[in-house]
């Protein structure tokens, strides 16, 4: 019995080779199988590796973009802060040397006497007016003396055919102005107290303070960074 079912040394070889051929096909499949599942994964590791790496890479290039921009409008701001200031020293050398000049020729106003007469009249006046007072002291140069002296009649002549009071003005002769002085007068009421100071540099700094804007916008044009006027 036991002969019938044996095996013949052919058979036994040719089922080694069917069961060889088996696992090796199924390694080959699990091999393959392995394969495609490691190259899924390294796909997916590297994708998300790269998009790190975007990502990472995208917020550097922003964050150096906006300092980039940031540097970029601070050294606009910078440069054009300096024009400015630049434009506007200029510019005040300008209304200085303007002003400066003036004073230089202040002096020349007082050689035509006849016109000289006229305005120590009308700044005498106006002491005379802002003080109201029956009595004041004019204050002048020593060389001025004789031409404030017709002045001073003519100007309380005026001063009581509009006031309709008298007002008598002396030279005070004691305290005169610097012979520096440019010309002009200050007239002095309220017992030594009160002054009106109408030199001609006295003058010139109040038409530099009040003159000065019409001035600015004739030589330089309306400020366009202003919203508002006088």
């Amino acid at each position: 019995m036991a002969s019938k079912h044996a095996l013949s040394d052919e058979q036994v070889s040719s089922e080694l080779k069917k069961m060889t051929a088996f696992i090796r096909q199924e390694a080959i499949e699990k091999a393959h199988e392995i394969e495609l599942k490691a190259d899924e994964e390294f796909a997916i590791e590297k994708s998300k590796l790269v998009r790190q790496e975007t990502a990472a890479i995208d917020a550097t290039y922003e964050k150096k973009f906006k300092q980039a921009q940031m540097s970029q409008q601070i050294t606009s701001s910078t440069v054009s802060n300096k024009s400015r200031l630049r434009v506007l020293s200029a510019r005040q050398e300008l209304l200085d040397g303007l002003f400066e000049e003036s004073t230089k020729k202040l002096p020349s106003y007082t050689k035509d006497k006849k016109k000289y007469q006229e305005i120590l009249k009308g700044l005498i006046l106006e002491g005379l007016y802002a003080l109201n007072e029956p009595a004041v002291q004019v204050r002048a140069r020593k060389a001025d003396y004789d031409v404030v002296k017709k002045a001073i009649a003519d100007a309380e002549k005026e001063y009581q055919e509009k006031v309709g009071s008298e007002t008598k003005a002396e030279i005070d002769e004691s305290d005169p102005l610097p012979e520096g002085s440019s010309g002009g007068v200050s007239i002095v009421g309220g017992n030594g107290k009160i002054e009106v100071n109408n030199t001609l540099e006295e003058r010139l700094k109040l038409l530099e303070y009040s003159a000065l804007p019409a001035i600015r916008v004739t030589l330089f044009g309306e400020n366009q960074n202003r919203k508002f006027h006088d």
